[in-house]
């Protein structure tokens, strides 16, 4: 499968033989695969796929295999964000990015497997059960898209769709050694993505390489009506794959190399700079101050908006229900049962959070340090082009070895929160190893100048080549 794992690859093979072989040939690697990766695949890919061929590979993803994060709405499909809370549950309409990827002509495979309700940072919190990191079966692939990035890695499909909340794109590509796009907010159209925290979450691609990032990005960006936060912007994102940084400015934040930064992680991050500074660009340090109370600020604002937006699943209209005496019973007896652990625990802080006497102590005062973070971007990034720290402080851990702790869970997300707070945008690229496992290189950007950290995550790509490393199962 490795020779496939490349958009261009494909389209030459489907060119040569068939969108149904490529589509044949992916679905049967979903089967034989360990990982657990997929929880669904589409029992109508096949039959897309022939209509393809027969239309002689319209669009410019034609026949193109994508793989689907589980809190993407897909009708016909299952959508249950991995809980029990949604499982049955098979939406009547299509998400906007699905809209378009089938207008594309791509092929939708099936859904991956994620936290629950995309509520995690390890893939651990599903209903299904863990997925596994194809570099060793024994670690977490990250989360909460960790289901998107493992099938990538793996080889199970080329491209795939998550949703990033504080990381959950970026944190599973640096850990399993893919790349993996936050656009920024407003890029591109939420409708149709399951909310867990509306003000917070962007839907992004995950694969192989920087370019099909953009190649992606170029169908599924754009405006859409449906979506109040979605901004009316037109952008060619596959013009930024250029190779060439020289003049281009670098911002190192400090902050981004504290406390708990594993050394192999920190060495290949500066030498990842260095190779930067090979290829023409400059560096310089840079101070955001106040990155030390974006962790706090996050957790507040993501688990009170949570509280609010799953008080919609009571069993009364969709999915799973347990019955009882009245609806306050049955609505208290569905939740209990349909959710876990994690997300019962980020519900209650949250309503905690926002109840009277407690709003203005703790979710005003997060939306004030909020506002705090954003002026740090706005400050460091006003004279450089580009940031560039460690996307995750060290590499995946094992399986089991976090879960029972949420604050040394939670404390794993401190270097991809803030872009989340400030909405900007930023993309992880592999750029090295910590004990045999991948590393990724955080490429932040201004606000809608994806291009910029496309065209420096490219470059980076063309002059090394660990984006070219794949798990020995799969290579």
């Amino acid at each position: 499968m490795r020779a496939w794992t490349d958009i261009s690859n494909i389209k030459q093979i489907i060119a040569d033989s068939s969108a149904e072989e490529i589509t044949a040939a992916y679905i049967e690697a979903i089967g034989k695969s360990k990982i657990n990766g997929f929880i669904s695949v589409w029992d109508e890919a096949i039959k897309v796929a022939r209509e393809i061929d027969s239309n002689g590979h319209q669009g410019p993803l034609a026949g193109v295999p994508i793989a689907i994060k589980d809190n993407i709405s897909t009708k016909g499909l299952s959508t249950t964000c991995s809980s029990k809370v949604l499982q049955g549950y098979v939406p009547p309409y299509d998400a906007h990015v699905i809209e378009r990827l089938k207008e594309a002509g791509a092929v939708i495979l099936g859904k991956t497997n994620m936290d629950e309700f995309a509520m995690g940072t390890s893939t651990e919190s599903s209903c299904y059960g863990p997925t596994l990191n194809p570099w060793d079966l024994d670690r977490v692939p990250g989360g909460s898209s960790g289901g998107s990035a493992a099938v990538v890695a793996a080889g199970e499909a080329p491209v795939s769709l998550g949703s990033d909340t504080g990381g959950s794109v970026r944190c599973p590509a640096a850990y399993c050694g893919v790349v993996g796009l936050k656009p920024s907010y407003g890029c591109i159209s939420r409708y149709g993505l399951i909310s867990y925290a509306n003000s917070l979450e962007q839907i992004g691609p995950l694969a192989t390489n920087v370019a099909d990032i953009a190649r992606i990005m170029d169908v599924v960006a754009g405006y859409d009506h449906r979506d109040s936060t979605s901004i009316n912007r037109e952008n060619t994102y596959s013009d930024a794959l250029k190779d060439d940084v020289k003049g281009m400015t670098i911002g190192v934040p400090d902050e981004y190399f504290g406390e708990g930064i594993h050394k192999d992680v920190e060495k290949s991050v500066w030498d990842a700079i260095s190779k930067f500074e090979d290829m023409g660009a400059t560096y310089e340090k840079v101070s955001m101050p106040h990155t030390k109370y974006a962790l706090a600020s996050y957790y507040i604002i993501a688990m009170s908006e949570a509280s609010s937006n799953l008080a919609r699943f009571d069993g009364t209209r969709f999915g799973h229900r347990v019955d009882g005496e009245d609806w306050h019973v049955m609505a208290s007896k569905t939740r209990a049962e349909g959710f876990g652990i994690e997300v019962k625990r980020r519900v209650l802080l949250g309503t905690y959070a926002l109840s009277a006497g407690y709003h203005d102590k703790y979710y005003l005062k997060a939306l004030k340090v909020r506002t705090l973070v954003k002026q740090d971007f706005d400050k460091a990034l006003a004279n450089v082009d580009v940031l560039m720290a460690p996307t995750m402080p060290a590499p995946a851990f094992k399986i089991g070895e976090k879960i029972e702790d949420p604050l040394s869970l939670y404390l794993s997300d401190v270097n991809t929160v803030p872009m989340n707070l400030a909405g900007v945008p930023s993309i992880s690229v592999p750029c090295g190893f910590a004990g045999g496992m991948p590393v990724g290189l955080h490429i932040i950007g201004k606000h809608f100048d994806e291009n910029a950290i496309i065209k420096a995550a490219y470059s980076f790509e063309q002059n090394t080549d660990h984006h070219n490393r794949r798990p020995p199962e799969v290579a």
